[in-house]
């Protein structure tokens, strides 16, 4: 088997409904998504897939959907203000932990047809969630 990983780094923020700790508040972090693919077959070139190919559709969708985000849980309270103050965001039908996120991007990443086997979302330098099938 063989993998290739890419990092994509962004900026993002969100709290977490019903939670007791500081999370419950807004914050932000400087995320790094790290996506692994992997195939059991090499490509004509003997690559399971360019990393630029990775770094076209994902740091794209990253760039659009959640840097410089809020990411936020639908129902959340906070999203009438969001939406009064023109404040950019993107909505979860979760609350948008670490382990949410890095599941959502590994979604996004296999609708687009790479064959992704894990993704990791580090939420600080000391911590971070992996989500794989």
């Amino acid at each position: 088997m063989h993998r290739v990983t890419r990092e994509i780094h962004f900026c993002y923020g969100h709290r977490l409904l019903e939670y007791a700790g500081k999370c419950r508040h807004l914050h932000g972090h400087n995320g790094i998504a790290v996506i692994t693919i992997e195939s059991k077959k090499l490509d004509a070139l003997g690559m399971v897939v360019d990393f630029s190919e990775i770094k076209r559709v994902m740091q794209t969708w990253i760039d659009t959907h959640l840097d410089h985000k809020m990411i936020l849980h639908k129902n959340d309270p906070i999203l009438p203000t969001f939406q009064q103050m023109n404040e950019p965001y993107y909505l979860m039908d979760a609350n948008p932990t670490a382990e949410n996120i890095a599941r959502l991007i590994y979604s996004v990443a296999k609708e687009h047809g790479f064959p992704v086997a894990e993704v990791s979302l580090w939420e600080t330098e000391n911590s971070y969630a992996t989500y794989r099938e």
